[in-house]
C-alpha cells in the first residue's frame, strides 16, 4: 500500500519542477513510510510514497520499464501478479524484480488499456506511456484504493492518493463545493462523484482516464460493472458449494505478503467467516485484534473471544471507553473531507491496535452491500412487496398519512410507523435514497439559508440514488437498491472509512470478501437466496454454516456502534452548543444558526435525538477550519457564493 501523486500536462510537455511533486508526495507518508521516490520528464512527474509489502528490496517506485518509455506510480496489490507474470514470460516479457508493479508495466505493454480486466486486486495507479505522449489513470473495480483529480489554472492535471495530495500544490485554488455539502449532509460522507472542494473529482471505481497529450482531459471510462439482471439457476448446497471455493481462493490470494500479516475479528459473520478461512489455509496461528467498548450494549468482544478460541488464533482484545471522541481532530485530518460515520473511531482504534504487530491486515468488509446483510434491505424489500400490491392512490395517501403520524424515536419498533408509511408514498428510488440518508431533505431545509439554496441551483443530493437504481441492470427492487449501494455507498464510506483510518497509521487492509468474482458470483444469485425469510446473507450462512456456530451466524447484527447521542447530552454537550456558534459556519453563511441552536438545545433536553446531526456539524465544521481557514480568516472562497 502506498501513496501516489503527479502531474501531467496535455497541452505541451513544459517543464515539470521535482520538488513541487515531492511536496505532493511527502503530505502523504503516512500512507509509505519505508521510501519515497520522484521522477520527472518533460511535461509529467511522479511522486510516490512506499509502504513496502511484496518484494521488499526490488519494488521501488516510481518505476520504469528498463528502456524509460513507460513509467508507473502504484497505490494498491495485484494478488494474482504470478499468474499475469507467468503469462507475460511466455509472451517473451522479461523481469528485473519480484514485485507486481512491474507486472503492471509489462501488462500495459503486452494489452494496454485491457491489462485491467486481467489484474485481480485493489489499485489506483498511474502509468506515463512516452512513445504515445499519453497518462493513464486507472482505479480498482470496486473503488478500494482512492484517487483525486484536478485541473489547475495554466491546464496541467494533477493527481494524489488523498485530496491533501492536490491541496500541497501552491497553485491549486480552495474553494468549498456547495453541493458536496448538500450530499454530505444527506449521507454523512461526500460521495464519490463530487469533492468537498470545488474542481476536485474523484476518480470513480471502476473507470480509467487516458490523457493523450493535445487532446486536453477527456471523461472517464468505465472498464467494469456487476450485472445482476441475469440470476443463475441452481440447487442451493451446489451454490453454496461454490461460493465456499470462491471465499476460500478469494482470502488466501490476500494472505500474500512479504510482512507480518492478520485479520480483524469483530465477532460478526463476515470478518468470522475470513478468520476461519484464514486458519483453514495457515500453517501458524493467525494473528486477530478486536476492539471493545466499556459499555455491554456496545461491545461485541465476547463474540470475537468465541471465535478465536475456535480457531486458536493469537488474539488480542482492547477495550475503550465509549466515549472516546479524542480522536475528533485526528480523523478530521485522515479524511480531508467531513466524514460523519462515527464508527471511523472503532476502525481507527482496531487498525492502531493490529498495526502493533502485523503491516496487513483483512477485514470483512462488503458482504452486506454483496449479499445483501443489512437489516435495512429487509425493510426496503417488504416496502417493494407493498407498493406491488397497493394501487397508486392508496399509497399516496399512506404517504399523506405518515407526514402526520407523530414521529416516536423513544416508542417501541411496531408504533414507528411514520417512516414506513411515508416511504410507501414514494417511488422505489426516492424511498431508498431517504433510507440510506442521515439527515432527511426536510430537516435539511430546516438548516439551509436563501442564499445556500440559490447556489444549489436545484441540486439535490438523493438524486444520484434515484438514477442509480433507474439505470441498474436489475430485475427486482432489492437488486437495485444493492447495486445503488455499491455504486454509491460502498465506496464513499465504507471503503473510505476502511483506507483513510488505516492508512493513518500505515496499516494495509485487504477486504477478500469484496473480490470481484464473489462480488459477480453474488449479483447473479437469485434474491431469494441474498435474502430469505427476514435474513441477508441467506446462502452465504449457509455456505459458513461448516465453519461457524449458530451463535455467530444468527445472532443480531451489531456492528461498531458508538453512542454519539449521548456524548452530546455529556461529555460534548458544550460542543453541541458551540456548532451552532460555529465562526466557521457563519463565514461560510450557508446555514440558519439560529436553527441550528434550537436542534442542539432540543437534543441536549432530551426533546428529540438530533446526535447524528450534530456529529455532521462538528466534523463540517472542522473540514471548513482545516481546509479553507473559514472561522480564523477571511482567506478562502466559496465556490458560486
Amino acid at each position: 500500500m502506498c501513496g501516489i501523486a503527479g502531474l501531467f500536462h496535455p497541452d505541451v510537455p513544459k517543464p515539470v519542477d521535482p520538488a513541487r511533486i515531492r511536496v505532493m508526495a511527502e503530505i502523504l507518508a503516512h500512507r509509505g513510510p519505508d521510501g519515497s521516490g520522484v521522477w520527472t520528464a518533460p511535461g509529467v512527474g511522479f511522486g510516490h510514497r512506499r509502504l513496502s509489502i511484496i518484494d521488499l528490496g526490488g519494488g521501488a517506485q516510481p518505476m520504469l520499464t528498463p528502456d524509460g518509455k513507460v513509467a508507473i506510480t502504484y497505490n494498491g496489490e495485484i494478488y494474482n501478479f504470478r499468474e499475469v507474470r507467468t503469462e507475460l514470460l511466455a509472451k517473451g516479457h522479461a523481469f528485473r524484480t519480484e514485485s507486481d508493479t512491474e507486472v503492471i508495466l509489462a501488462a500495459w505493454r503486452e494489452w494496454g488499456p485491457d491489462c485491467l480486466s486481467r489484474l485481480h486486486g485493489m489499485f489506483a495507479f498511474a502509468l506515463y506511456d512516452a512513445a504515445a505522449e499519453t497518462l493513464f489513470l486507472a482505479r480498482d473495480r470496486l473503488g478500494v484504493k482512492p484517487l483525486h483529480y484536478a485541473e489547475l489554472a495554466d491546464g496541467a492535471l494533477i493527481f494524489a492518493s488523498e485530496l491533501k495530495g492536490l491541496l500541497a500544490h501552491p497553485r491549486f485554488r480552495r474553494a468549498v463545493s456547495p453541493q458536496a455539502v448538500e450530499d454530505y449532509l444527506a449521507f454523512g460522507y461526500v460521495p464519490d462523484d463530487a469533492c468537498f472542494v470545488a474542481g476536485v473529482r474523484k476518480l470513480p471505481a471502476g473507470h480509467y482516464m487516458l490523457v493523450r497529450r493535445g487532446r486536453g482531459v477527456p471523461a472517464p471510462t468505465a472498464w467494469w460493472d456487476v450485472d445482476f439482471s441475469n440470476p443463475i439457476k441452481g440447487k442451493p448446497d451446489v451454490l453454496a458449494e461454490e461460493l465456499t471455493a470462491l471465499m476460500r481462493d478469494a482470502v488466501r490470494s490476500r494472505m500474500v505478503a512479504d510482512v507480518p500479516l492478520g485479520a480483524f475479528l469483530s465477532g460478526g459473520v463476515d470478518s468470522s467467516a475470513v478468520v476461519a478461512l484464514m486458519a483453514e489455509a495457515s500453517r501458524g496461528a493467525v494473528e486477530t485484534c478486536s476492539i471493545g467498548f466499556d459499555q455491554a450494549n456496545h461491545d461485541e468482544t465476547r463474540y470475537a473471544r468465541l471465535v478465536a478460541e475456535r480457531f486458536a488464533t493469537r488474539h488480542r482484545a482492547r477495550v475503550v471507553a465509549a466515549d472516546d471522541f479524542s480522536l475528533i481532530d485526528t480523523l478530521a485530518d485522515a479524511f480531508d473531507e467531513p466524514f460523519a460515520d462515527a464508527s471511523a473511531l472503532a476502525t481507527y482504534r482496531v487498525s492502531e491496535l493490529a498495526r502493533e504487530r502485523v503491516t496487513v491486515a483483512l477485514s470483512g468488509d462488503g458482504a452486506d452491500e454483496a449479499f445483501a446483510g443489512y437489516r435495512r434491505y429487509r425493510l426496503f424489500a417488504n416496502e417493494e412487496q407493498a407498493r406491488g400490491l397497493l394501487p397508486g392512490p392508496v399509497r399516496g395517501a399512506l404517504g399523506r398519512l405518515g407526514d402526520l403520524y407523530p414521529k416516536l424515536d423513544w416508542a417501541p419498533r411496531f408504533l414507528r410507523a411514520r417512516t414506513t408509511l411515508q416511504a410507501l408514498g414514494k417511488s422505489s428510488g426516492e424511498a431508498y435514497a431517504e433510507a440510506v440518508g442521515v439527515t432527511p431533505p426536510a430537516l435539511r431545509a430546516r438548516l439551509y439559508t436563501d442564499n445556500f439554496r440559490a447556489v444549489l441551483q436545484g441540486h439535490r443530493a438523493e438524486d444520484r440514488y434515484v438514477k442509480a437504481m433507474e439505470a441498474a441492470p436489475a430485475r427486482d427492487g432489492l437488486s437495485r437498491a444493492q447495486y445503488a449501494d455499491i455504486k454509491i455507498w460502498l465506496p464513499g464510506d465504507i471503503l473510505t472509512k476502511v483506507d483513510r483510518t488505516s492508512m493513518a497509521v500505515s496499516l494495509e487492509a485487504r477486504e477478500p470478501l469484496l473480490d470481484h468474482r464473489l462480488v459477480e458470483f453474488a449479483a447473479r444469485l437469485p434474491a431469494n437466496m441474498r435474502l430469505r425469510g427476514g435474513s441477508g446473507k441467506w446462502l452465504m450462512k449457509r455456505a459458513l454454516d461448516r465453519y461457524l456456530p449458530d451463535e455467530i451466524l444468527h445472532r443480531p447484527k451489531m456492528g461498531f456502534v458508538t453512542p454519539i447521542s449521548a456524548w452530546f447530552r455529556g461529555p460534548l454537550a458544550g460542543e453541541a452548543a458551540a456548532v451552532a456558534r460555529s465562526p466557521a459556519l457563519a463565514e461560510l453563511a450557508w446555514f440558519d444558526q439560529a436553527a441550528i441552536a434550537r436542534l442542539a438545545a432540543d437534543h441536549r433536553a432530551g426533546k428529540s435525538d438530533h446526535g447524528r446531526l450534530l456529529w455532521q456539524l462538528l466534523m463540517l465544521d472542522k473540514s471548513l477550519q482545516r481546509l479553507f481557514g473559514l472561522g480564523a480568516s477571511s482567506g478562502y472562497m466559496a465556490a458560486a457564493k
